[in-house]
């Protein structure tokens, strides 16, 4: 005995659409591997995470951290907290590399053009970081907390990079 009435489809399925929790955008994909990238840090201060996009692909990673093969700030303490010097001073002052820095480096020693590129970033760049991504020919920066560095504002509004930033 067979039964020729059709199968009802069922009202849900995994490759439905109704069975989808809201897909994030993509700027939101791509600040939440930033915020898993910067879990990596060694920086007793702040934990800051970046990555570089192109084309919807991921091209590097970097979090904020002592140069590789030297000892990290979690396990010699922070330079600039013994010093008592302020957040967003005297940046040479620090045996961390910014997030920032970190993935243009990355990008660099894996043979990665840059140019055309958005870097995802946990913070808002500093100027140092913010003359490295011009240089790189990163074309916007997404970046989540602000951090307050007028010089960098100016420069990257000078450079016309697209800066904005997510809440």
């Amino acid at each position: 005995m067979t039964d020729d009435t059709p199968a009802t489809p069922p009202t849900s399925s995994p490759t439905t659409p109704s069975a989808f929790v809201q897909r994030p955008s993509w700027d939101e994909y791509f600040m939440t591997i930033a915020e898993q990238v910067a879990t990596r840090s060694t920086c007793c201060r702040r934990q800051i995470g970046a990555i570089i996009v192109r084309d919807r692909h991921i091209l590097s990673t970097g979090y904020n951290g002592a140069p590789a093969g030297l000892r990290h700030c979690l396990q010699v303490g922070c330079l600039r907290e013994q010093r008592g010097i302020p957040s967003g001073t005297q940046h040479e002052l620090c045996r961390g590399v910014h997030a920032e820095q970190n993935a243009v480096v990355q990008a660099a020693r894996h043979g990665v053009a840059l140019d055309g590129a958005t870097i995802y970033s946990t913070a808002q760049p500093c100027v140092t970081c913010a003359k490295i991504l011009i240089n790189a020919g990163i074309t916007a920066i997404v970046y989540r907390d602000s951090y307050p560095d007028s010089l960098a504002q100016e420069l990257l509004a000078e450079s016309g990079i697209s800066v904005r930033r997510m809440q």
